[in-house]
């Protein structure tokens, strides 16, 4: 017995899941673990004190509400805590009622009636684990469920916030387009009197200018088109009907210093989707053990009992009580090798699982350095394109001004360069805006946050 123990124990049939500690990636996300959370890392923040824009906080809050990917979420949740409820009562024993009667005549004979009514109980002895390994592979299945919950909910949060922003950013771009198109219309009415008038425009300069005029009325077009693509998304994140969304006068996602140079791994540990990852790896762990477990005999115990007038070969009126009781134990020998494969597949599913961790830890790490490369560079060029739009802006006045007051130190081509050269370096500063945002929010999500 003390062999047979030793054995089970080296094949790991009742021994718990530890976080692996076999690379240094997977050692420093254990040691990880174990380090307390700072709640005042950016991702731990709740969103509320992230996103605090009341007209995109009231529509994360209807997101979060509505919304079907999440709702299925937390029915997937519920859906692995009842499996988990059911593999805990699998340790108490099962109990069947199956009263049954008959008659029979012989011969002429008077009909004898015969009627049992007779409990079962049976109770599976769990020795070697299976039950064991059922339930905490449905524990680590719960745990799962829930970190895939809260990381759905992330994405929903940072969905709705990077759709707000993207919606603004558009309509920041359509008032822009829209001012810029009537100054163009004033310069092509302008080129045009000055051909007429003989000051050195020819009609080659009024056609250049109407084309740059329709070319910003193409995309107008283009960016309401954009608009409504985004205000369908966002109704689709709401989980309602097609309809336009109102977003702040001013727009503008402030938020505590976050650049650094990296982020400590107790951070990307505070994921949900790499919590979820490591729940699969603990769920495969169990899947092994169980398989293992089949190797090995099934101790059944079973009872029965109850009120019967049939009694061997006789028939008594009126009927009396019976009971038996017994044990099995069932050992398999050979089961056309189901068993081995059952193993060897769990197995190669362990190894899928503990490959798939360690992707998702890296990919953790690398979505964290992206956002904060993005944020620090487009501060950077932020600055940079103030400084452009303001000599720009500059250029436009005083090519426009020679044009018209003075003869011979300009021309046309000059003033339509400045014109398209502002209107891109706006266009610019408003999409690095933008992205510094989103920056922020993936930050946000990447750190695991949306609690």
């Amino acid at each position: 017995m003390t062999v047979l123990t030793a054995t089970m124990s080296s094949c790991h049939i009742y021994k718990k899941y530890e976080t692996p500690t076999s690379t240094a990636l997977t050692k420093a996300y254990a040691e990880a673990r174990e380090t307390p959370v700072d709640s005042a890392a950016f991702g731990n923040l709740l969103w509320e004190n992230v996103f605090t824009d009341p007209m995109l906080a009231q529509l994360i809050e209807r997101a979060l509400e509505n919304n079907t990917n999440l709702e299925n979420a937390r029915l997937n949740v519920d859906i692995a805590r009842a499996n988990l409820r059911g593999a805990r009562l699998s340790y108490l024993p099962s109990v069947a009622l199956a009263p049954n009667g008959a008659g029979a005549s012989y011969a002429g004979s008077d009909i004898n009636w015969t009627y049992s009514l007779p409990a079962q109980l049976s109770w599976e002895i769990d020795i070697f684990g299976k039950l064991l390994n059922s339930n905490r592979g449905a524990k680590a299945a719960l745990l799962q469920s829930e970190a895939y919950a809260q990381a759905v909910r992330s994405q929903i949060i940072s969905a709705v916030a990077s759709t707000y922003y993207s919606i603004a950013a558009v309509r920041n771009q359509l008032e822009l387009s829209r001012t810029t198109s009537e100054l163009w219309k004033e310069t092509v009415s302008t080129m045009r009197d000055l051909k007429e008038a003989g000051r050195g425009v020819t009609e080659a300069a009024v056609v250049q200018s109407a084309s740059n005029y329709y070319s910003i009325l193409g995309s107008i077009t283009d960016l309401e088109t954009t608009l409504d693509k985004l205000n369908n998304t966002m109704s689709l994140l709401v989980n309602t009907m097609p309809q336009e969304w109102e977003v702040a006068d001013r727009v503008d996602l402030k938020v505590p210093s976050i650049i650094r140079e990296g982020v400590p791994m107790v951070e990307l540990a505070c994921r949900p989707d790499v919590q979820a990852a490591e729940q699969t790896l603990a769920s495969a762990y169990y899947a092994t053990n169980s398989a293992r477990a089949a190797f090995y005999p099934g101790l059944t115990i079973t009872a029965n009992g109850g009120f019967t007038n049939l009694l061997g070969s006789m028939v008594k009126n009126p009927g009396d009580w019976f009971y038996q009781l017994a044990g099995s134990l069932v050992a398999p020998l050979f089961a056309r090798g189901q068993n081995i494969a059952r193993l060897q597949g769990a197995k190669a599913q362990q190894k899928q699982a503990m490959n798939n961790f360690e992707y998702t830890l890296m990919s953790a790490a690398a979505e964290v350095s992206d956002a904060l490369t993005v944020y620090e560079k487009s501060i950077e060029k932020s600055g940079y394109l103030t400084e452009q739009v303001d000599n720009l802006e500059k250029s436009v006045e005083y090519t426009r001004d020679l044009l018209i007051y003075s003869t011979g130190t300009t021309n046309y081509l000059e003033v339509l360069t400045a014109q398209q050269g502002l209107l891109q370096a706006q266009i610019s500063q408003i999409n690095t805006d933008l992205a510094r945002a989103n920056a922020v929010i993936n930050l946000y999500q990447a750190l695991g946050g949306g609690r």
